[in-house]
């Protein structure tokens, strides 16, 4: 009995998230605070993240694997920055230029293709970019789109039907493997990418809706790998719903904006399953070895998933976002530091900005879905 009064003890804070509705005002100034400690935590080059406070070891040496994660950071925080008006706009072109500088991003191995992380984020980033009126001058543009093609020449180049980052050492140098939510970021910078006037080359999106599609489940779950034959695998595995709720909203959003059928009550059934089960992505929250949780759910999915989430409520007709945006918002603001940064994930120095960028585009979505 008392082994038993002191699990439902430590489970509490995550049970009872839910408080109540914040009011504008309370989202204005968290989302305040958190621009404050982006605009503080600029690197001098214009880029965001670093590998600061690195936990070195055999997986995380090459500078390459480095180079993509501030990429990927940055391409994050000039999404959030594009939302964040004048006060945002020298940090903003000074990002864009970091992203258009480093672009000329590499393979980091044999077997390690985080590079995968920077083309898609800073596609997605640029293209963005690239519909934004304060970059129309033909001066602008032009190493913009250079830059976005780059990234998603670079992009096409690794994938195999989907995408993922990692590869077998002793195959061929194309990849083979493939995860659903790695696939469903990159459908949504191509989708995005050929909106804002980037070439995508034909025949690719339509492999990466297919792999995710052969993801889903009959339970609204979508399998973390591409496989032969899916299904859920153990109870207490990673392809349950419970350890899948960080991938289900991406997955949904990637194939509605591809053009398939996702209807409004899959995208709420989705949404039902993020916010019963959110204990879950909360108990992995911060922890320092990758899916070391409960059905394997791993620290750096928590702001992941609450992104996507905060797309897939905004994507709802307007009658039906406002609960569960309030909701969203509420968990959110609820993780802000003092300082005003959020942080999923224990390593090096990227984890706060990419954490409080995620955090930022959070509220900026799901507010603007409640009015």
């Amino acid at each position: 009995m008392i082994a038993a009064a002191l699990s439902i003890a430590l489970l509490l804070p995550f049970l009872q998230r839910e408080g109540p509705r914040p009011s504008d005002a309370e989202v204005r100034a968290a989302e305040k605070k958190a621009l404050v400690f982006l605009l503080a935590h600029q690197e001098a080059d214009g880029a965001f993240g670093s590998p600061r406070n690195a936990s070195f070891n055999d997986l995380w040496e090459n500078p390459e694997t480095h180079k993509a994660w501030t990429v990927g950071t940055t391409g994050l925080a000039v999404m959030a920055l594009l939302g964040e008006g004048p006060a945002a706009e020298p940090a903003l072109r000074r990002g864009v230029d970091a992203l258009v500088a480093k672009c000329d991003l590499k393979r980091v191995s044999e077997w390690d293709m985080d590079d995968v992380w920077g083309y898609i984020y800073g596609l997605q980033a640029l293209a963005r970019v690239l519909e934004d009126p304060r970059f129309a001058s033909a001066g602008a543009l032009g190493p913009i789109e250079r830059a976005a093609r780059t990234y998603a020449d670079k992009l096409a180049r690794c994938r195999a039907g989907g995408w993922s980052y990692y590869a077998n050492a002793n195959a061929a140098w194309r990849p083979e493997w493939s995860t659903s939510f790695t696939t469903a970021v990159a459908v949504l910078a191509l989708v995005e990418a050929k909106h804002a006037g980037i070439e995508v080359a034909d025949g690719l999106l339509e492999p990466g809706l297919r792999a995710i599609e052969r993801c889903r489940l009959p339970t609204g779950a979508f399998t973390y790998s591409v496989e032969a034959i899916p299904g859920p695998g153990r109870m207490e595995g990673i392809d349950n719903v419970k350890g899948a709720i960080g991938r289900i909203q991406v997955c949904n959003l990637a194939l509605l904006r591809g053009g398939r059928e996702v209807g409004v009550d899959r995208r709420i059934a989705g949404l039902e399953q993020f916010f019963e089960n959110h204990r879950f992505l909360e108990i992995g929250r911060r922890r320092p070895i990758p899916h070391e949780a409960y059905y394997q759910v791993a620290g750096y999915f928590y702001y992941f998933g609450h992104y996507y989430a905060a797309e897939v409520i905004a994507s709802l007709p307007k009658e039906k976002r406002e609960p569960y945006a309030s909701q969203l918002l509420r968990i959110v603001i609820d993780t802000q530091e003092a300082d005003g940064s959020m942080t999923d994930y224990v390593m090096h120095d990227y984890p706060r900005p990419y954490g409080t960028a995620y955090g930022l585009l959070v509220m900026q979505i799901a507010l603007a879905a409640r009015t």
